[in-house]
């Protein structure tokens, strides 16, 4: 079973970049999309065999999450079910029959960590409904998650120390889901390697491979033994952001 994440910063501007060649090629059983920045009705993307279902912000042109599956869903979540994070559209849950997939859009803390505060109440918020999750069956959680773990996750940790998205504060609350029950597939697959899943479009950074990983695929320690492997394709362009890849036993 595959399972791509792909932050494709607005779906309708990557569908004029190949984006359905990608689709097709990946050929993934669910395929989950961050920052649509679309509304309801403004794009007809369909393929054939797969069902899609959508979380729109309230804002228009922001953030948003969707999720295109070749296996119909028990039900669907949108949202964490706390009214104050509910309105940018940055979760999307499928309930299938032995695991839950959580497709998430963590906010960015912002220049000059503007937004830090309302991170950290989004992050314990957003780690106590995966918990909850948990506790009934297999988690997979995907999606731009706006952190960088570790320093072998960008290529300047030091300059970018106090930045958003590397920030003390926002490594230590990645810690802490972690340390709540979930595994970084890709990191543990690869404790050594540094690759890259996101490249500002300034300074030439994706040219120069001046990156960051923040794009994962989560899972819950009991369902970790069902991985068989992980990918970064940051081969393909389009975004700002590459897909990153799951491969799960049936």
């Amino acid at each position: 079973m595959k399972l791509i994440s792909w932050n494709v910063n607005g779906l309708r501007a990557v569908a004029q970049k190949g984006f359905v060649d990608v689709f097709t090629a990946l050929d993934a059983d669910f395929f989950c999309l961050q920052e649509t920045k679309l509304q309801e009705g403004q794009i007809d993307l369909d393929f054939l065999g797969y069902q899609s279902f959508w979380n729109y912000a309230e804002k228009k042109g922001y953030s948003g999450t969707a999720t295109y599956t070749r296996h119909a869903p028990l039900s669907v979540m949108r949202g964490i079910g706390v009214e104050e994070h509910d309105h940018e559209g940055r979760v999307l849950t499928l309930e299938m029959p032995d695991f839950y997939l959580v497709n998430v859009y963590t906010p960015n803390s912002q220049d000059g960590l503007r937004r830090l505060d309302y991170r950290m109440q989004w992050e314990d918020a957003f780690r106590d409904f995966v918990c909850g999750l948990a506790a009934r069956k297999g988690v997979v959680i995907c999606g731009d998650m706006n952190v960088a773990h570790e320093e072998i996750d960008l290529k300047n940790p030091a300059t970018n120390h106090f930045n958003a998205g590397f920030s003390d504060e926002e490594r230590a609350k990645m810690s802490e889901l972690l340390a709540a029950g979930f595994r970084d597939s890709w990191r543990d697959a690869h404790p050594e390697e540094a690759k890259y899943s996101w490249w500002s479009y300034r300074m030439a950074a994706r040219e120069r491979n001046v990156g960051w990983r923040i794009d994962y695929f989560l899972v819950s320690e009991g369902f970790a033994p069902r991985i068989s492997g992980t990918d970064i394709h940051n081969e393909i362009f389009g975004s700002d952001h590459c897909p990153v890849e799951l491969l799960l036993t049936d």
